[in-house]
């Protein structure tokens, strides 16, 4: 008997090292998700897709997205009017419960022939539709968009962490939102200044806008559904469906804009059960 309990002892321990082993391995990988992962490496956007309207995707038109100083520039130097030529810069993967913080701040003049209400005006689309099912008259991608504003030195208030919302709709304050864009309670920051934004997304839940650590705006349920974008291949606005997940983008509107520490931390193992 002692010959064969040795044996089954032995296989026992390898069991339960192994179990330690897996769960050890899982309680690690959910680690990792929730550890702040940069999108962008300082050097290119290798890793980001190009959309700007009236062009293919993946065409950076005048070299629209550049990479200088470690930062994301917005430039229209090789532009002649802006002719409505809206762009975005999409990270590569979509994402549905995360935690995404970045830094952006506003240069220089606001291009020829953009819209007046685009001056220093920018943002972060989420919840994206892919870039590649946009046709290239497309203007606007289906999304949500965490609006960014600077002051513009006249001592009134103009709030910055707004939403908005081309080809979509929220939830807040109980109901669908009446209008396409909703202000945050956020100060007004004028000049040149770096600005520290923040999104957490949580799927088709609850979104939230901080700005400079302040929390400024909450909504709920973002879905399909609204006019604002145009050119869309219809297939693909489905109106009234729930936005669980999409990609990221920065915006191109005529404005020129600088992005960087472009971070975020994946919390699906916390919030997708």
């Amino acid at each position: 008997m002692k010959k064969i309990i040795a044996p089954l002892l032995f296989l026992g321990i390898l069991v339960t090292a192994g179990c330690r082993s897996n769960t050890a391995t899982e309680s690690e990988d959910e680690q990792k998700k929730e550890e702040w992962v940069s999108l962008f490496n300082g050097k290119d956007i290798n890793d980001w897709m190009v959309k700007i309207h009236h062009h293919e995707f993946g065409e950076n038109y005048g070299n629209t997205f550049r990479v200088r100083d470690s930062t994301i520039q917005v430039r229209y130097d090789q532009y002649g009017d802006f002719n409505d030529q809206f762009g975005h810069l999409y990270y590569k993967i979509p994402y549905a419960y995360y935690h995404l913080k970045l830094a952006y701040r506003f240069v220089g003049e606001l291009q020829k022939g953009a819209p007046s209400y685009t001056l220093r005006n920018s943002g972060v689309m989420f919840h994206s539709q892919d870039p590649r099912t946009m046709p290239k008259e497309q203007d606007w991608p289906i999304s949500v968009e965490m609006q960014f504003l600077g002051g513009l030195g006249d001592g009134k208030p103009r709030p910055t962490g707004n939403m908005c919302s081309p080809g979509t709709h929220v939830v807040y304050k109980g109901k669908i939102a009446d209008s396409h864009c909703l202000n945050s309670t956020s100060k007004t920051y004028d000049g040149d200044q770096w600005v520290h934004a923040e999104l957490i997304v949580l799927g088709d839940s609850l979104v939230t806008h901080i700005i400079e650590g302040d929390t400024v705006l909450q909504y709920a349920k973002p879905q399909i559904g609204g006019d604002v974008a145009h050119g869309y291949d219809p297939t693909i606005k489905v109106d009234g469906k729930l936005l669980k997940s999409g990609y990221i983008a920065l915006q191109s509107e005529g404005q020129p804009v600088d992005f960087k520490h472009i971070e975020i931390k994946d919390l699906s193992s916390i919030y997708k059960k």
